[in-house]
């Protein structure tokens, strides 16, 4: 999906001052003489950096860039590959902050903003990255792999009138990458274009072939479709392919559950975190389900759990203020609804919440003012999809997305 990941970057020789448009080169400086006589030697240094960085040797690269930083603090390559270091520690932060200074420094440069939309995309800021990739586009609308993480952005973010018209000029480039035609057909059945989304699923199923990856995408689309038992049919094949396929057994609880069948979908969620243990969202669905069940106890520590591996999970935040309303720790609920809407502001549940909360607390005025807020966005109809439930009839998790792109 992304051949340039973390993509190194050179965006002159480290040490040589930039052109200038204006006219004829300035004398030099004292500083620049300096630059001038260790250029060679920032320029070996450099290439010692690509080279650790090629080879993995990531502290090797850090103090190889620093050091051309040291000669040329303008170096905008150095500071982009200081990023690329950061990212591949997964030090988002660090990685935003070099990759910022390298974007001020070169900001013709789209490799380095595409960069800094797959750092936001990493961190799950899929609006923020919006912004960045679709840059990369405009300067170059043939970079299939800018247009296809802007178009994941548009999918996770809910706009899919967007993401259609970004993904869909990709189609003679991936008609044969079903996780293309997934999301595809997803984004464009949430768009109302009922004609590509049955195009996209019926070239997903021509070209899927008898992978267990491919059963688990189309049992997905089903799931998507409310067509539960299709969905299970082919979640359980591929489940019989690959008992060990991440996210097969994710959906299959989601389906059971969906069908009724809530043992086997507790089951199926169990196992699913046996096999990927890190994946905040199968905690997150799974303390749903247990709360829908009245099971507090099981509920809050799921909760906990999908919010100690991603403290952004809104719907664990939401899930948790719930629970300790019931339990009338006010104070405590209310933290957390605060921490949720922070955010979510728009989710109408939220405000719903946080209203009842500001009741109890009887700081009526308040709550009064969050249950009108609840009111007015519970009449909109997209609101009304949004607060649609996974275990439901609302859209389908898709943490296999989330991950890194590849």
């Amino acid at each position: 999906m992304a051949a340039g990941l973390f993509a190194s970057v050179t965006s002159r020789v480290p040490g040589e001052p930039a052109a200038s448009a204006s006219g004829p080169a300035k004398p030099q400086t004292a500083s620049t003489q300096r630059i001038e006589k260790s250029k060679p030697d920032v320029q070996a240094r450099f290439a010692q950096g690509q080279k650790a960085l090629q080879d993995g040797d990531l502290d090797a690269a850090e103090a190889a860039f620093r050091q051309v930083l040291a000669a040329d603090p303008g170096s905008a390559a150095a500071y982009a590959n200081l990023g690329v270091v950061a990212m591949r520690r997964k030090e988002w932060d660090r990685a935003l902050t070099f990759l910022g200074k390298a974007a001020k420094l070169a900001p013709q440069l789209s490799g380095i903003r595409l960069n800094i939309g797959l750092v936001k995309y990493r961190r799950g800021d899929y609006s923020g990255a919006i912004p960045d990739f679709a840059s990369v586009v405009q300067d170059q609308p043939d970079s299939a792999q800018a247009r296809y993480l802007l178009g994941l952005c548009d999918f996770f973010a809910e706009r899919f009138e967007d993401a259609v018209t970004t993904l869909e000029p990709l189609w003679r480039q991936k008609a044969n990458d079903f996780m293309y035609l997934y999301v595809l057909s997803v984004v464009a059945d949430g768009a109302a274009q009922r004609e590509l989304s049955e195009k996209a699923l019926a070239q997903l199923v021509q070209v899927g072939g008898d992978s267990a990856e491919f059963h688990l995408m189309l049992g997905k689309a089903y799931l998507n479709r409310q067509e539960s038992d299709k969905a299970i049919l082919e979640l359980q094949q591929a489940a019989g392919m690959n008992p060990s396929l991440p996210f097969v057994h994710f959906n299959l609880g989601i389906a059971y559950v969906r069908t009724g069948d809530s043992t086997r979908g507790e089951k199926e969620f169990l196992e699913d975190i046996r096999i990927e243990p890190d994946v905040p969202d199968t905690y997150e669905l799974l303390g749903e389900f247990y709360s829908r069940a009245a099971k507090d106890s099981e509920a809050e520590k799921c909760f906990y759990e999908a919010l100690r591996r991603d403290p952004k999970m809104w719907v664990s935040l939401s899930g948790l203020a719930k629970i300790h309303l019931r339990q009338e720790k006010y104070q405590q609920a209310l933290g957390e609804v605060d921490a949720a809407l922070r955010l979510a502001p728009s989710a109408q549940r939220l405000h719903f919440v946080r209203g009842q909360i500001l009741k109890k607390l009887a700081r009526n005025e308040e709550a009064e003012k969050e249950l009108t807020v609840a009111a007015q966005a519970r009449n909109a109809a997209v609101e009304k999809d949004r607060e649609a439930n996974a275990l439901g009839n609302g859209r389908v998790p898709n943490p296999e997305l989330k991950q890194q792109p590849q």
